[in-house]
């Protein structure tokens, strides 16, 4: 098993860790910091130090209780047991967090001002991020009023903090998982874990977020996507 740093701590940009396993081309550390990906959001990059060598991380995987970091060793060489030092490019995982809270953000307050709004997915790149909501009354000519509405709220500032509930705690929350899988999963999980923007959202997320909304800048809506009836599509970039 893989002790997930990145879930009570999504500030930390350097560990030390054991290389458990060799798969040949990724390694499985006893710890990481490395978030995997997962519900639109990238997979950390970085490095592993390991004696005089720098060893590229680009891609990690989640399988199970265990996470892979796919590395640039040399072939034939078995480096289980060995002590390492893992970086992540702070950077990108910086940038990524700070979509993923503006899209929580963005979620609360369409859902406080337009009730019927439901966003059914989103995708985060390092230049813009998008969401699609289910709300047929959703058009262009609305989103300078939201692009307002969000970065308003911005400028307030919310604390946001990772809370672990029971399932039991959990299932009395409505609306904690706001998609079918992530309704499936909450089901199978014995402690769930929650991320609150204070006195606005609460949902169940396996992701990194800032500490507080103000770091999120401000966002600037760039392109409005008319994807169907239950389909809207709206892309913004941090500004």
């Amino acid at each position: 098993m893989t002790e997930l740093l990145y879930l009570k701590d999504s500030y930390i940009k350097e560990f030390a860790a054991e290389i458990i396993d060799d798969l040949g081309d990724s390694v499985i550390l006893d710890k990481t910091a490395f978030y995997p990906g997962g519900g639109g959001q990238p997979n950390d990059e970085g490095w592993l130090l390991l004696d005089e060598k720098r060893l590229d991380v680009k891609k990690v995987e989640k399988r199970e209780d265990l996470v892979l970091h796919f590395v640039n060793k040399d072939a034939g060489t078995n480096i289980s047991g060995k002590k390492v030092k893992g970086l992540i490019d702070w950077d990108k995982r910086y940038t990524y967090m700070k979509y993923h809270t503006a899209i929580h953000l963005l979620d609360a307050l369409l859902r406080k001002n337009f009730g019927k709004a439901f966003l059914t997915g989103g995708q985060i790149f390092l230049e813009k991020a998008r969401v699609d909501v289910d709300y047929p009354d959703l058009n262009k000519t609305m989103m300078p009023e939201i692009e307002s509405m969000v970065n308003n709220e911005i400028k307030k500032g919310r604390e946001v903090v990772v809370r672990f509930l029971s399932k039991e705690e959990a299932e009395k929350i409505p609306d904690l998982a706001r998609t079918k899988p992530g309704q499936e999963l909450l089901k199978k999980l014995e402690t769930v874990r929650v991320v609150e923007i204070v006195g606005l959202d609460m949902q169940m997320d396996g992701g990194t977020h800032v500490k507080n909304i103000n770091e999120i800048g401000g966002i600037r809506i760039t392109n409005f996507e008319n994807k169907g009836s239950h389909n809207k599509r709206i892309e913004f970039a941090l500004v």
